[in-house]
């Protein structure tokens, strides 16, 4: 997991790769949490590279979402594919979680918002 995006004003991009399940959820976890304290207000999660997303992992985005929500901010999943899109949509988060193809359209979003 990186923060290869490096911060654009209050926006990170992690980048998670592998399979978001068990054991792997803290590294999430303590990569969210790291930015905020940072200074992010809003967190870029590229997924492109997620092989496998369990009810463990799940429960992190969920997790993520309610705390950089109520914080004020924006999680944003860019890129998931197919798999992952399918448990989400199974899981019906579709709806709860803001989804993007690509990390521009992801910023070009939240600059929408502060217009």
């Amino acid at each position: 997991m990186d923060n290869e995006g490096g911060q654009q004003s209050e926006t990170v991009v992690v980048d998670i790769a592998g399979k978001v399940t068990i054991g792997y959820d803290a590294k999430m976890r303590d990569t969210i949490n790291e930015a905020r304290q940072a200074g992010a207000k809003n967190i870029l999660l590229n997924m492109r590279g997620v092989t496998r997303l369990d009810s463990s992992g799940i429960g992190e985005l969920v997790a993520a979402h309610a705390s950089v929500t109520n914080a004020g901010g924006r999680l944003l999943l860019v890129g998931l594919p197919a798999k992952v899109a399918t448990v989400l949509q199974i899981t019906n988060l579709l709806g709860v979680l803001e989804l993007f193809d690509d990390i521009d359209e992801a910023i070009a979003a939240l600059e929408v918002e502060s217009d």
